[in-house]
């Protein structure tokens, strides 16, 4: 009688499913690493703008506490609906980047175009269209799944939209992001089934279009030169580098110790957005920049592994959407940390989760809730099916006690 209840209460509870607590600590561990980095390596920066010594720290909270806020709703709400309106937000994510190039709406900062006035603050659409896009082409190779595999067409289109994303951006200009995105899409492509010969040849039209965008203006092709060799002028193209790389070399093993960096004191530009590697390195050395390290690819990793789980239980938006984020967040996070070490040409992106910077915190929350939801609903799915294996076993335990006579009942 006790196995009968227990099954139909089984029954009637149904699959609970769980977020990855692994992927819980990494990504908790990251943001505590930003607040206490965003908070060591922006008190110089504010107070030589005279905004007060935690003018940035308390901005960084806020917009913290937004991406929660964000976060939070994205782990409540079910993959399908986004599934269902991939399309609609691809819309919205054409029309934000569009609107950049608005007058009066559209902000021009350094010379870009990058941002939309709110009149409270600002905002950079790519931000969004990052998880716009990993949505649409996950939503894409779980609807035309064999013609991804098997035709060369079947590409065409997820690349073609990838392709306009990366237009738009490079008019902005933005080439980091540009090269992030059309990355990371013939990279979920790829893990989708596309033959790689296929791949091959789609990239090849972009090739000359990425060279083009590269060097058409005189300091993009110095950002691409100048890395290699950034003490052949220190005081202009290599700067950034070179107060970088005399950052972290400063830390040695153990760092100089948490708050006492002396290239944040108006020596290291961005210190506390772009180049706040390089203040990890410096306050905490190697052990800092190894914990930071690890714990984005412990964050990656049981993405991509239950990304995986997710396909080959049948879950695959759920599965592509894990793909996705995990590979936006782990290309960004390599550019960032490149960049720091000189391994890579210096680009405008943060370090995502520690970086200053409110529409990268806020929409790089809203992706890792998704991520953490496409967790649950895989562990949902894997939950079901142990369940679906036990449960005939356990019923056919309970009919053959009931069947069968208690020793008792023979006696008399």
């Amino acid at each position: 009688m006790f196995g009968f209840d227990t099954t139909q209460a089984k029954r009637r509870q149904g699959p609970r499913g769980s977020f990855d607590l692994w992927l819980l600590v990494a990504l908790v561990g990251l943001i505590s690493v930003g607040v206490v980095m965003v908070t060591s390596s922006s008190i110089a920066v504010a107070d030589s703008q005279h905004l007060g010594a935690f003018y940035f720290l308390k901005k960084h909270l806020l917009f913290l506490g937004l991406g929660l806020v964000a976060a939070g709703m994205a782990m409540r709400t079910e993959l399908k609906l986004l599934e269902k309106h991939a399309f609609p937000l691809l819309a919205v994510a054409f029309v934000l980047l569009l609107a950049v190039f608005v007058p009066h709406f559209g902000m021009r900062i350094n010379g870009a175009r990058r941002w939309l006035n709110l009149l409270v603050t600002s905002f950079q659409p790519v931000e969004a269209v990052k998880l716009i896009l990993v949505i649409y082409i996950a939503s894409y190779l779980v609807r035309h799944r064999e013609s991804v595999e098997t035709r060369f067409l079947g590409l065409i289109k997820p690349i073609f939209v990838a392709g306009m994303i990366v237009l738009l951006l490079l008019a902005q200009p933005d080439f980091g992001s540009a090269t992030l995105v059309i990355a990371v899409s013939i990279a979920m492509v790829w893990l989708g089934g596309a033959r790689p010969i296929f791949l091959f040849i789609m990239g090849l039209p972009l090739m000359p279009l990425l060279y083009i965008a590269a060097t058409g203006e005189s300091y993009r092709m110095k950002r691409l030169t100048s890395f290699m060799d950034p003490w052949k002028d220190p005081f202009n193209d290599g700067f950034q580098l070179t107060q970088s790389l005399m950052a972290i070399g400063r830390g040695e093993w153990d760092g100089v110790g948490l708050g006492s960096s002396v290239l944040k004191l108006s020596y290291l530009p961005e210190a506390h957005t772009d180049f706040i590697f390089a203040v990890i390195g410096e306050e905490l050395g190697l052990a800092g920049v190894l914990l930071v390290i690890g714990l984005f690819a412990l964050a990656v990793g049981r993405g991509l592994y239950l990304g995986l789980k997710g396909v080959e239980i049948g879950q695959r938006f759920a599965g592509y959407v894990a793909f996705g984020s995990s590979l936006m967040l782990a290309m960004q996070a390599i550019v960032s940390v490149g960049v720091n070490l000189g391994a890579l040409p210096t680009k405008g992106l943060t370090l995502p989760l520690i970086s200053y910077g409110g529409s990268s915190m806020v929409l790089t929350c809203a992706m890792v809730g998704v991520l953490l939801r496409a967790t649950f609903e895989v562990n949902r799915a894997l939950d079901a099916r142990q369940m679906a294996t036990r449960m005939p076993a356990a019923v056919a335990a309970v009919d053959a006690n009931v069947a069968a006579p208690s020793r008792e009942a023979v006696a008399a």
